[in-house]
């Protein structure tokens, strides 16, 4: 937890003058019982009622003064907890950026976005409570027991014997709630996961009717999460009943002995009842005491698994070499991959060159390694052995920023984010003028989508785009790339929910308006790489052939098997 105060640096005064004005507050409090005693002893007993109306407007400027005091005290500890959550938000989001997909893989999206977001939430609210009770609470509680003192010490000793046993009570409860809330965290991990996997798969699930077993699985995932937390709500609970057993049996001790000494004049009657309302007092803050601790119980456990995440980190360096001047070449040498995790390599022995301005096609089969190549021309991850080199030099001397410049994906799953159409065009260039956008759509074919709408370039799009088809996702998500006029570009089966004619004039557009561009068109269709000028045909993460359509055709029995799939001998051999 107190790695995480470097969030409050922005919030010194904030974090400083809230624990003083309940501070102030609390001191007020405590001298509320002395002027009821006062009151009774001096002003009642006398019947002298010009002083008890005098003490009882002290009383009402009293608490005036310290309701100001608590909403002061209240406002800067809100604003010190929202600003510390807020940068701590944007440096955990940072950070989660800054990792490479190794990590993010490891961890998992369910645990990030819970972290990011429960874990988060719990440790602010944690430290907007620490502001407003660590004071407050303690003060009050230590407080009456030297007012006790002050009355009587007979009385003060029986205090501080409470408050030693109850503070035992807090410390044991307290132990063991902290392992079990960060259980029930890890357990909401998992929860979150299931609820992603399911709404994101949704179709699958209905296609394949699947919705009673995943019903299944999610009751089973939060029945256990409900039973770390009525397990840790059962200890929690305790803290109430047992907190009050012992105070209900100080009252009773205090009224007893109070009655005694009243009687033997040793102690007044509005002294009993001074006493009488600060173990009450020591009641009501002992429970805003113990409610904090397990609160901060609870961030505690959260910091814990926020630290660890911001322990995590990029396994990638980042090189120093810009990559704008390369020369738009890609070689892979003996390359070979493994994904974390996987026990056999995913990519094995691949070696080929694409020379500048070359389109090369790379076709095989699903698992077969398509996607890892592109990810590695990408620098998505670095190479389990051999290199990648791009203008004759390792990736990995570039900067990430100056290779993903020179470079352009667009990927299987194309995805738009909630806006209009250019602003998601002009994630590829933020400065693009509307000339630059005309052109990337006009290349991708996306230029009917965008007329179709209304508002043309200002249409708005849903959330993941849901406003619109498959296809016309694709073909924005291709201008998307192509307005940064990457000089690499890959196509990972981007054209997929294209039809044949539309797939056909995306690519010669490409040919005609991206001249001088290396580009890599990654695909199930012979079609859509047959006038690449080499294609590369993988088989189960090796190369099985390498070379033209022709080429191909009579050498490489794999290929051969695939173009038939798909086209007739005739069609295959007139290509």
């Amino acid at each position: 937890m107190f790695k995480l105060l470097k969030y409050l640096k922005h919030y010194k005064k904030e974090s400083v003058l809230s624990p003083l004005f309940k501070l102030l507050e609390a001191a007020f409090e405590l001298l509320v019982p002395l002027v009821m005693a006062s009151i009774i002893d001096t002003g009642i007993a006398s019947g002298n009622r010009r002083y008890i109306y005098s003490r009882a407007v002290l009383l009402v400027l009293m608490g005036f003064v310290g309701l100001c005091s608590a909403i002061t005290a209240q406002y800067f500890a809100s604003k010190a907890a929202a600003g510390f959550g807020t940068e701590l938000r944007n440096d955990f989001f940072r950070h989660i950026l800054g990792l490479s997909r190794t990590e993010t893989d490891r961890i998992g999206k369910a645990t990030l976005i819970t972290r990011m977001t429960n874990d988060s939430s719990q440790i602010q609210n944690g430290v907007n409570m620490f502001f407003r009770l660590v004071l407050r609470s303690p003060f009050i509680v230590f407080g009456a027991m030297v007012m006790a003192y002050f009355i009587d010490g007979r009385e003060g000793l029986l205090f501080t014997a409470v408050i030693a046993v109850l503070f035992v009570i807090v410390f044991f409860i307290m132990r063991k709630t902290v392992s079990l809330y960060r259980l029930v965290q890890k357990k909401l991990d998992g929860l979150l996961r299931s609820t992603s996997e399911n709404l994101e798969g949704v179709r699958v699930i209905r296609a394949f009717r699947r919705e009673n077993s995943e019903k299944e699985s999610y009751k089973n995932a939060a029945e256990s999460l409900s039973e770390e937390q009525i397990l840790v709500g059962k200890i929690s609970a305790l803290m109430n009943p047992l907190t009050y057993a012992v105070i209900n049996l100080a009252l009773v001790a205090v009224l007893q002995t109070g009655a005694v000494h009243v009687h033997t004049g040793r102690l007044t009657q509005g002294q009993v009842v001074a006493l009488v309302n600060y173990i009450s007092q020591i009641l009501v803050e002992l429970l805003k005491l113990a409610n904090l601790i397990i609160l901060l119980s609870k961030a505690s456990a959260c910091a814990k698994r926020i630290n660890e995440l911001f322990a995590v980190t990029n396994s990638m360096s980042d090189g120093t070499v810009d990559a704008a001047q390369a020369v738009p070449s890609v070689e892979f040498r003996n390359v070979g991959f493994t994904y974390p995790g996987s026990a056999s390599e995913s990519l094995s022995g691949i070696n080929f060159t694409a020379e500048p301005g070359e389109t090369v096609g790379i076709i095989g089969g699903t698992g077969s390694g398509k996607t890892t190549l592109a990810d590695l021309i990408m620098r998505f991850y670095d190479t389990g052995r051999g290199e990648v080199l791009v203008g004759g030099r390792n990736i990995r001397d570039y900067t990430l920023e100056s290779l993903r410049k020179c470079v352009g994906i667009v990927e299987q799953h194309t995805e738009l984010f909630s806006g209009t159409i250019r602003e998601n065009l002009m994630w590829g260039d933020s400065e693009a003028d509307d000339a630059a956008l005309v052109k990337a759509a006009r290349t991708a074919q996306a230029s009917e989508v965008i007329a179709s709408k209304n508002g043309t370039f200002d249409s708005p799009v849903e959330q993941l785009g849901r406003n619109f088809s498959g296809g016309q996702k694709q073909r924005l998500s291709i201008a998307r790339t192509l307005v940064r006029r990457p000089r690499i570009l890959i196509l990972d089966d981007s054209s997929s929910a294209l039809d044949f004619a539309t797939d056909a004039s995306l690519r010669r557009a490409i040919r005609t308006d991206c001249e001088g561009v290396t580009v890599f068109i990654i695909s199930q269709r012979v079609t859509t790489i047959k006038n690449a000028g080499r294609i590369i045909v993988l088989d189960d993460g090796k190369m099985a052939g390498c070379g033209s359509h022709a080429e191909l055709l009579r050498n490489c029995p794999l290929y051969r098997e695939i173009c038939l799939s798909q086209l007739s001998e005739k069609e295959a051999a007139g290509i």
